[in-house]
């Protein structure tokens, strides 16, 4: 067999392997959620639970601090939904009433530019109770997450005790391989690093988006400030999924400078957080190119559904290190690499 021919071999028979893994992680969604939440939370947790550590903190008492901390977050969620979806249902009748007068005028406005809509059809496509009913399918899905979320605490319990021992055990198993041993804490380090920073960009986020539509007086400011901060972890689109449920108030609402002011506000802020503040904070260290950020949205959206959105980045950059580890896939490494950002360093 001459060289090519083996090279082709390799190809395939890689291309079939990812294929296979691809398939098992889309039936076994479910299971591997749990496990890459466990980890990443773990992994952000980690530097945490050791500095308590360090300061003198027994290790039990850092250990029930950190999981109260945990299901102090989960308590939140949980409250804030439920709050909620009892203010929408109480509110029902006056959003469609509100939807039923923004028919009319919007008919009438269009009626003026020569443009004929029937109001009762605009409310049929408009019908508010297929939103209630799409709210409703979501709150199901994020209440199953719930009820998931105990394992998911479970899962980073065990890690988080775990942790103290794991650089020896790192050790043990990349003994005599340095640079393995070296490729896996850059892979540490920078879900660390990526996670750590884009938890407090996101909270910052979504407590000036609160503060924002609490001056606004806007309905549910501090769910829609939640929002703000989750969907800021789900690069390019979620930051302008989280404006539309704000928006859409005030339109109910408020004037029409009220909701110009809105959306340059929501513009402005995640402009100023994201595209500015984070890569100042964060640099070139995640080292991915903005084309392989986007398609890996959709992909590991289409594998592993929302949550997959959420860890895209991470997945993507455990890829990206692995392949840049071995001298045959190398290559792929440096096509999901940012050139651009190296460039401005040299």
């Amino acid at each position: 067999m001459s060289k090519n021919d083996r090279q082709i071999s390799f190809y395939f028979f890689y291309l079939s392997a990812l294929v296979v893994i691809v398939a098992g992680l889309k039936m076994a969604a479910q299971a591997v959620i749990i496990l890459f939440l466990s980890i990443f939370i773990a992994s952000i947790l980690t530097p945490l639970f050791l500095g308590l550590e360090k300061r003198g903190v027994p290790r039990p008492l850092a250990f029930i601090l950190i999981l109260t901390l945990i299901l102090g977050g989960l308590f939140f969620m949980a409250t804030i939904l439920a709050n909620s979806v009892e203010g929408f249902a109480r509110n029902l009748p006056v959003y469609e009433e509100k939807l039923r007068e923004g028919a009319q005028l919007w008919s009438m406005k269009l009626g003026g530019m020569g443009i004929t809509v029937d109001p009762k059809l605009m409310l049929e496509s408009l019908d508010i109770r297929t939103f209630v009913t799409m709210g409703g399918r979501a709150a199901g899905n994020l209440g199953i997450f719930l009820s998931k979320a105990v394992l998911v605490v479970i899962g980073v319990a065990f890690i988080l005790f775990e942790a103290p021992h794991f650089g020896e055990k790192l050790h043990r198993i990349f003994q005599g391989r340095e640079e393995s041993l070296r490729n896996f804490s850059l892979f540490s380090h920078t879900i660390q690093k990526y996670f750590s920073i884009k938890t407090l960009t996101s909270l910052l986020t979504g407590t000036v988006i609160t503060l924002m539509l609490l001056y606004f007086d806007i309905q549910y400011a501090v769910l829609w400030g939640f929002l703000g901060f989750l969907l800021n972890f789900i690069p390019v689109i979620g930051s302008l999924l989280a404006a539309i449920p704000a928006i859409l108030l005030a339109l109910f609402y408020k004037d029409m400078s009220t909701v110009v002011w809105l959306i340059v506000l929501y513009v402005l802020i995640n402009n100023l957080i994201s595209n500015v503040l984070e890569p100042k904070i964060m640099g070139d260290g995640l080292g991915l190119s903005p084309a392989v950020i986007f398609f890996s949205l959709i992909f590991w959206g289409w594998v592993l559904g929302p949550v997959g959105m959420f860890l895209a980045v991470p997945l993507t950059m455990t890829l990206k290190i692995a392949f840049d580890s071995h001298p045959q896939t190398r290559w792929l490494g440096i096509l999901m690499s940012n050139l651009s950002g190296s460039a401005k360093e040299n």
